[in-house]
């Protein structure tokens, strides 16, 4: 796969490491955001069938890259806080029972499950990662260990959004079955980037944002749930995810049934006439790629200077234990961090800290001289 530099529109004055923050806007997405801007000026070529027709063929497309067979079990949300509120409010949980989540997760995976757990009188078990050698490889080994027969839902990422540790999902998922507990997974901070495949993981629910690795805008996103939610109650009560409400006419005939199966959690107002476009736009795109190829694009690219940064003394994840994508770069006790800030702030290169790591998180639109210059400042 070659640089996809000339398909963006990035200050050049900088070098942009950070993905996992948000990523940069594709010019094709760009556009589709303009002409779904312009599309209203003429509300009367609106018609029904367009507030369908998009989101369908963006289900499709997502479908795709998610490999999921049944492209209706994927619906629009707006922010993964949302996408985990459906969740929360179908979860069978009960006093004394359990959730058991990894340390530091993004907030959005978290909330949820402490406010269910108070309301129910369950327990979350929060997973440390371990110090020491074989982090990543012991971490997945203490969350199997921690799900136990009290245990109804692991709630994690595909990756940590913190330092790209891989989290074993086919294992996870096997043990979950074992006790009969749900597998909920965000993927915000993998999906678009790191293969995933819902048929062979089995998911009950898949939660993505869209405005990072899927290169879609902010305020949209993109759910997969499955049958453990087929016949739930969504967090909203809206006419679009309503039985039959694609017949404008009879709207007034007010129906108790939802939609069927997953599509009662879209959100109202789904068929959004710009983000919907820009989103589709983004995962054509993804597809066009493929997501295997991107990771091993950006494999490729931080091969020479992960090496590089590990001669130094800093201690960066074992390759069979984190994304190349996205990865933290941990400090020895003899670097400072401070003044690696002002090192990177100086020479313009946009990473993340979180907690005591640098994340790094490049893409398809960075070159091998970007990530050896960020290397060559931490050294």
């Amino acid at each position: 796969m070659d640089c996809k530099k000339s398909d963006f529109n990035l200050d050049t004055s900088y070098t942009y490491l950070n993905c996992a923050y948000m990523s940069p806007q594709l010019n094709t997405v760009e556009k589709a955001g303009i002409e779904g801007v312009r599309r209203k000026r003429n509300p009367f070529k609106i018609s029904a069938e367009l507030f369908f027709d998009e989101t369908e063929t963006l289900r499709k497309e997502y479908a795709k890259l998610i490999n999921a067979s049944e492209p209706r079990r994927i619906v629009v949300i707006p922010s993964v806080s949302y996408g985990m509120a459906n969740v929360a409010r179908n979860l069978p949980l009960s006093r004394g029972e359990n959730i058991i989540v990894a340390d530091e997760q993004f907030p959005s995976n978290i909330y949820p499950w402490r406010s269910l757990a108070d309301d129910k009188n369950a327990e979350i078990i929060t997973v440390t990662p371990p110090a020491g050698p074989s982090r990543g490889k012991r971490w997945n080994e203490m969350i199997l260990e921690s799900i136990n027969p009290k245990t109804k839902m692991v709630a994690i990422g595909n990756v940590h959004w913190a330092d790209g540790t891989l989290f074993d999902l086919k294992q996870i998922r096997k043990r979950t079955r074992d006790v009969g507990a749900w597998l909920v997974i965000d993927g915000t901070q993998s999906v678009g980037a790191l293969p995933i495949d819902v048929e062979e993981i089995e998911p009950d629910a898949l939660i993505c944002a869209g405005y990072k690795w899927l290169m879609g805008p902010y305020s949209i996103g993109l759910a997969y749930y499955g049958p453990a939610m087929d016949d739930g109650k969504p967090v909203e009560e809206n006419w679009i995810n309503r039985y039959e409400s694609e017949n404008f006419a009879g709207l007034v005939n007010y129906s108790d049934r939802y939609q069927p199966g997953a599509l009662r959690y879209e959100v109202g107002e789904h068929s959004n006439f710009i983000l919907v476009p820009m989103m589709l736009t983004a995962v054509k795109h993804l597809n066009e790629w493929g997501v295997e190829n991107i990771q091993a694009y950006c494999r490729d690219l931080i091969s020479k200077p992960v090496k590089q940064l590990r001669e130094a003394g800093f201690r960066i994840e074992d390759e069979n234990h984190r994304s190349a994508h996205l990865f933290g770069v941990r400090l020895s006790s003899h670097h400072n961090m401070e003044d690696i800030k002002k090192a990177l702030e100086t020479n313009h290169i946009l990473v993340s800290v979180r907690g005591d790591s640098i994340r790094v998180s490049p893409n398809v639109y960075n070159t091998q001289n970007e990530l050896r210059k960020f290397a060559e400042t931490l050294v």
